[in-house]
């Protein structure tokens, strides 16, 4: 079993930090390398008091990386959310302007927006 265990947490670690290669690591990246990290750090304490410390290792970085990966990913979507939240409020407000705009070239052809109203007096509330 121990050489089993120690195989399984090779191919976790290695999986680990080939998961988070490129450019910049993404959130689920990070999250799954530090969740391996403290996972296999908690499983090698509790698997020493229980005599079988290579298979707490692995079991713990499996559940690590798992849970980790989970929660970065979680952060991921979030940000994504913000960002696109973000976007269309930039576009509402291009567009309010725009209509700013259009409202003032109106008054200023028709004249000013005092006599609009005086006019118009039935359609003011």
């Amino acid at each position: 079993m121990k050489r089993y265990s120690h195989i399984i947490l090779a191919s976790l670690l290695i999986f680990s930090f080939t998961a988070c290669e490129g450019d910049r690591m993404t959130d689920t990246g990070t999250g799954a390398l530090t969740g391996t990290a403290l996972g296999a750090g908690l499983g090698a304490i509790i698997g020493s008091t229980t005599g079988h410390a290579g298979a707490g290792v692995a079991i713990g970085a499996a559940s690590g990386m798992l849970a980790g990966g989970l929660i970065g990913n979680e952060s991921e979507k979030s940000k994504r959310r913000a960002a696109e939240q973000d976007e269309r409020m930039r576009r509402q407000d291009e567009e309010i302007r725009r209509q700013n705009y259009e409202i003032q070239e109106l008054r200023r052809k028709e004249g000013s927006s005092d006599n609009y109203y005086r006019e118009n007096d039935s359609y003011r509330y």
